[in-house]
């Protein structure tokens, strides 16, 4: 089933799946839930992975640092969040302990998502306090041009590393080699394929690997340049099935221009 990468609400109603195609789910819309068949990271690996957290320090979804002031995220992840409930944790290995508070003063979700087909699945949010940069605190840049298949790139995230398993406590990693949206399309169930569109862009891991429930919100990088957000993947994680992120050079211009307003 094809399930978004996160766990809660979908048009402001509770739920665990967003209700599309028949015989597969959104990668669910909530958090603790990231890597399948991943390692560990390393303090200062990532330093522009953040925690999105509820008041009650219960992490919901991923997302980057990409200036000083403006955190990149899923708007499924924040489409029914407003600053007040929303917490941004920064410069953090674990879930259960480290990294700073940095709280949220503006929420900018895409004005074109909707979250039955997908489109403009890409936020926003400014931090209420300015960030202090460090080893483990440290944007990422924003790719503005269009990449094709066959690149290594790498995602990281704390969400489950099995569809049943425990949230791991520590950060996980894993690459991914993009494919064309072509071969993305002919290798995803056909009653979800139809959701795949040109601002999407797709990764591929042997089966075993991928993304799983709560990756949401997190980049798809090469190096320390983002091109991707987890949006979704077919559920149970780690099958032989693309999951498929956010092309962010499709909203590049877009992104530039919300930070200067």
């Amino acid at each position: 089933m094809l399930r978004k990468l996160f766990v809660f609400f979908v048009f402001g109603v509770i739920g665990t799946f967003c209700m599309v195609p028949q015989n597969h789910q959104k990668v669910t819309r909530h958090s603790e839930n990231f890597i399948v068949g991943g390692q560990n990271a390393v303090p200062g690996q990532f330093p522009h992975a953040v925690s999105l957290r509820n008041t009650s320090n219960a992490h919901f979804c991923g997302g980057s640092i990409i200036t000083d002031r403006w955190i990149l995220s899923a708007a499924h992840c924040t489409m029914t969040r407003t600053p007040e409930n929303t917490w941004i944790i920064v410069g953090a290995l674990q879930l259960s302990t480290g990294g700073t508070n940095v709280y949220t003063n503006r929420i900018i979700n895409h004005p074109d998502f909707y979250p039955l087909d997908e489109a403009g699945d890409i936020s926003l949010l400014e931090t209420r306090d300015t960030l202090i940069f460090s080893s483990t605190v440290y944007p990422i840049n924003l790719n503005p041009q269009y990449i094709g298949p066959g690149v290594v790139t790498t995602v990281s995230g704390w969400g489950r590393t099995g569809t049943n398993d425990p949230f791991p406590d520590t950060l996980q990693w894993l690459n991914k080699n993009t494919i064309t949206n072509e071969e993305c399309y002919e290798r995803l169930p056909v009653n979800d394929a139809h959701i795949l569109q040109d601002n999407m862009i797709c990764g591929l891991t042997p089966p075993g690997q991928g993304v799983c429930s709560g990756d949401s919100g997190g980049a798809l990088f090469i190096g320390n340049t983002a091109i991707g957000i987890a949006s979704w993947a077919i559920f149970p994680c780690g099958q032989e099935y693309p999951d498929v992120y956010t092309r962010i050079s499709t909203y590049y211009n877009w992104l530039l221009v919300q930070m200067e307003s």
